[in-house]
């Protein structure tokens, strides 16, 4: 149910085409809720027949021509009503876990090298957010309450990054050498 909710917030930030809208998830809420562009456009969809959204008038219609959507008062009150409501916490699911559970069976050939990979993309990752965080929030200026939240929201991604890097180490450090 949270990418419709996802596109809400992203049309609400600045309306946009199903294109732009690609664009931004590609560039910022993908890093937490990933959508194909096909769910996305399919769910634009859905949310402008449900009233929510609306594609603004073109100047000169033409088949084919990008549509720019902004969200209806509709479509404000059901994101408003999603933030308040409560939801469980979804268990994890990763293929690397179960991976090592599978390992403990079977043996851990080729396990290391999969543990350094991970390791080396979650350092990636941690270093990207950290540039955009010194980007667009450097330390002591103050900001207003929706980039407070989004600081948030980078920050969360932060620290997940960071224990993936201080438990990947300790798992390969546990394995040993060469295993």
């Amino acid at each position: 149910m949270s990418l419709p909710h996802a596109i809400l917030t992203a049309l609400l930030e600045k309306p946009s085409s199903g294109l732009e809208l690609t664009r931004r998830f590609d560039r910022s809420i993908g890093y937490f809720w990933s959508a194909t562009h096909q769910q996305i456009y399919r769910e634009l969809g859905r949310l402008e027949e449900a009233g929510h959204i609306r594609a603004l008038p073109s100047p000169v219609p033409a088949r084919g021509q990008r549509k720019e959507y902004e969200v209806l008062p509709a479509g404000r009150e059901s994101l408003r009503e999603w933030v308040g409501a409560a939801e469980d916490p979804k268990p994890l699911r990763s293929a690397l876990l179960l991976r090592m559970r599978a390992a403990a069976v079977v043996g851990t050939a080729g396990l290391r090298a999969e543990l350094e990979r991970h390791l080396a993309l979650h350092r990636a990752q941690f270093e990207e957010y950290a540039a955009i965080e010194e980007r667009d929030f450097p330390a002591g200026r103050r900001t207003a309450e929706p980039d407070r939240l989004r600081h948030l929201v980078l920050r969360g991604g932060i620290e997940l990054e960071r224990f993936w890097l201080e438990w990947l180490g300790a798992a390969l450090e546990e394995l040993g050498p060469g295993e």
